[in-house]
């Protein structure tokens, strides 16, 4: 049985959402403030949490940014306001997904089962596995990484993103082609998605971000690890 919080200060909303997923055999958390949601997120463990924008008391993007200090659970960032930036900025604070106000329960519904499935499909059902190129680590068991032996936290989409590349060193992938790859084939976001999440990998991974020497760009086709 999934686990996951929702947290809006719209007390209507949150009671909505809650009906709808309990239907589907999920266990429901609320919170209706940043404070809240934060102390919850660090008492109990969940796997997937839906998360406003405009909270009282902590902003929305305040509170995944310090989530992202102790976890890598699944975000889906809730905004009312639909300009990209507000999307990308979303993304930028560590959000693994969003969805605009107002938007129509069914698709929240798939976009949560798309996240969880991703996730159970990737989790590996056998033996610690490891991938190591250079001086990154990776294990794909526990979903840790290690650069220079120092354990790096991830978001779980940030994660994806490096195992896949790892896993097919020197390949140059298109953004196109990633975000199919890690976001879903029907998804239809901005291909900027990536190029967020590969700027926010370098930010944690490379010793210079502005010069890195594991994940590369080719110039006007994709990326790639070397």
């Amino acid at each position: 049985m999934a686990q996951i919080l929702v947290v809006d200060d719209e007390k209507n909303i949150v009671k909505g959402i809650k009906f709808s997923l309990e239907q589907d055999d999920m266990k429901v958390d609320m919170a209706h403030d940043g404070e809240e949601a934060l102390q919850m997120a660090r008492d109990n463990t969940y796997d997937l949490i839906i998360l406003d924008v405009m909270l009282p008391k902590i902003e929305g993007t305040d509170v995944c940014r310090q989530i992202r200090e102790f976890s890598a659970v699944p975000v889906v960032m809730v905004t009312a306001k639909g300009e990209d930036m507000d999307k990308i900025m979303g993304l930028e604070y560590g959000a693994d997904d969003y969805i605009t106000k107002p938007f129509n329960i069914l698709e929240l519904k798939a976009r949560i089962k798309a996240i969880l499935r991703r996730a159970a499909r990737e989790k590996p059902k056998s033996k610690t596995q490891m991938i190591t190129v250079r001086d990154v680590t990776l294990d794909t068991l526990s979903r840790r990484v290690f650069v220079h032996g120092t354990e790096i936290y991830l978001t779980a989409k940030e994660y994806d993103l490096l195992e896949f590349l790892m896993s097919n060193v020197e390949q140059v992938y298109t953004r196109e082609a990633l975000l199919a790859r890690l976001w879903g084939a029907d998804n239809t976001g901005d291909v900027r998605t990536v190029d967020v999440h590969v700027r926010r990998l370098r930010e944690k991974i490379e010793e210079d971000p502005s010069n890195p020497k594991y994940l590369y760009t080719k110039w006007g086709v994709g990326y790639y690890f070397r």
